[in-house]
Formats: C-alpha cells, structure tokens, sequence
C-alpha cells in the first residue's frame, strides 16, 4: 500500500540521487541504483581488499562482474584521472609557488605529484572501475520497480583465467 510518506520518500530520494549523481560514483556506489557498495571492504587502503568486489549490488541486484575481463577499459579512466590531477597539482603549484628556471622547484612539484599518485592509486583504481561500469550501467531511478537485465556474455568457465 502507498502512503504518503513513501510517495515523500521515493520523491526526495530521487531528486537527491539526480543532484549527487557523480558524487555518489566518487563514492564508488552502484551506478544503477546510486545506494549499494561495489566493493566489499569500504577503505580502499586495506590493500588486500582493494579491489575485492561484490559480485551484484547488495541493494539493487545489478550484476557488477558483466563479463570476463571487463575492468581491463577502466585502465583508460583511471589515465584520465591520474592526468587531470597531475595538471591540477601543477597549476596548483605554478600559482602558490612558481617555476623557475634557475633552482628545483619543478624536481620538488615532481616527487610531491609521485608521491600523490601513489597513495591516491588505490581509490583512483576504485573510483574508475566504477567510472568505467558507470559507461555501460545507467542511473535508473526506478530501479525498484525494473527489473535488472539480463547479462549476454557470461561465461563462467573463463572466468578465472587470469
């Protein structure tokens, strides 16, 4: 039975899924329904867990592993992610501090964007496996009441053949 209060709820919830919708990806939760984790361990520095993913989302039931080998695109966002941070840190530091050609300013913006990169690498690998499924998943913002597709090309025999 609808009630009001659900009609309020279902409405509210929708119009905040639209307002966050690349926060809720930045989140690394479920592009189809924008609630469910898609990794099993929250932190993405327990580096055992990294990557550890739930086989479908525990909220809305959409298969996460869609086929053999399907994160290998996401090599491309989490390119594009590690170039726009490189260009933010050095626009970052040619306006606070500056280049010059006469010391080693561009050396220390070097070992600072590495050291950057690297400890940013497990979320960045996170946040674009859930860009990448992002790609071929849409947001539906009712998903309670679509039921999720069906995959095409599953084949659990290869599955592990990495």
């Amino acid at each position: 039975m609808i009630t009001t209060q659900n009609l309020h709820e279902n409405i509210m919830s929708t119009a905040s899924d639209s307002k966050t919708g690349a926060l809720k990806l930045l989140a690394c939760k479920c592009p189809r329904c924008r609630k469910g984790d898609m990794f099993q361990d929250k932190n993405p520095w327990h580096l055992k867990n990294t990557m550890k993913m739930n086989k479908e989302c525990p909220v809305c039931g959409q298969p996460l592993d869609i086929e053999v080998g399907f994160y290998f695109g996401s090599s491309y966002v989490s390119y594009a992610l590690s170039v726009a941070i490189c260009v933010a840190t050095f626009v970052a530091w040619w306006v606070l501090i500056g280049f010059n050609l006469y010391d080693n300013r561009i050396f220390y913006w070097l070992i600072l964007n590495a050291i950057l990169l690297v400890v940013a690498q497990p979320y960045l690998m996170r946040v674009a496996r859930t860009g990448w499924l992002a790609f071929f998943v849409r947001y539906d913002k009712n998903w309670r009441n679509n039921p999720v597709q069906p995959l095409e090309r599953t084949n659990k025999d290869q599955e592990n053949n990495w």
